[in-house]
């Protein structure tokens, strides 16, 4: 049987000189979380491309340029999951028309267990210029009937990010009502596809840098116009 010796210096032990005990353990991080991106909108051809509608229209810019299929059904909304980077995502498109979003968004949200502060939504803006974005960490509905019932279906909490997109004022005495149903014009879409684009990069911003970053990016933003 062989015999193992080790030769210790006066005063020393074995584990002298030896950093393993000093190093400190390091934990691994955990996995990012979730988040549930919503686009607000009314189902159905005969609300495509009307400016009610431009959440749809964001969402929908998103899957494409992340390459995410919004092709299920899931909890009455159209439904896709994907990464952006590492972080897990899951878009939806709400297809309960636009006063009933919260039937669908509260249900996503109990289901897959999404904290309110990582659920973004994204809807259309009266009070906001046209085409410019906003992003707001929480806030109240404005008169926006989709977003009230969201929050209604969050018991009433306001603690969820938001990214507003401005469609403008009516013309003249134009019911407002009726504003928003109205389609856009070939010009208006032009500028719009550049929002989208800068909207794709404020989500990406957003969840792989955090809101601050984000909401810088977007809140000093210009518009296509006002570059022009």
């Amino acid at each position: 049987m062989s015999q193992f010796r080790i030769s210790v210096a006066a005063g020393s032990s074995p584990t002298a000189g030896t950093t393993d005990e000093a190093q400190p353990v390091l934990k691994p991080k955990p996995p990012p979380q979730p988040w549930l991106i919503v686009g607000l909108g009314n189902p159905g051809k005969k609300y495509q491309g009307t400016r009610h509608n431009v959440g749809f229209q964001m969402v929908d810019a998103i899957a494409e340029a992340e390459g995410i299929p919004i092709s299920s059904v899931n909890f009455k909304a159209l439904f896709g999951k994907g990464f952006i980077g590492n972080v897990p995502i899951m878009l939806a498109k709400p297809q309960t028309f636009m006063n009933l979003s919260g039937e669908s968004v509260g249900a996503l949200v109990s289901y897959y267990k999404i904290p309110w502060k990582q659920v973004l939504v994204i809807f259309d803006d009266l009070d906001l210029p046209f085409a410019k974005l906003r992003l707001l960490p929480k806030g109240g509905h404005g008169g926006h009937n989709g977003m009230k019932n969201i929050i209604d279906h969050f018991k009433g909490s306001r603690d969820f990010p938001r990214l507003r997109i401005g469609i403008g004022r009516p013309p003249g005495k134009m019911d407002a009502a009726n504003f928003v149903l109205r389609p856009f014009t070939k010009q208006e879409c032009q500028e719009l596809d550049f929002t989208f684009q800068q909207g794709v990069e404020a989500v990406r911003i957003l969840l792989l840098e955090g809101f601050d970053k984000s909401a810088k990016f977007v809140n000093t933003a210009k518009t296509m116009e006002q570059l022009g």
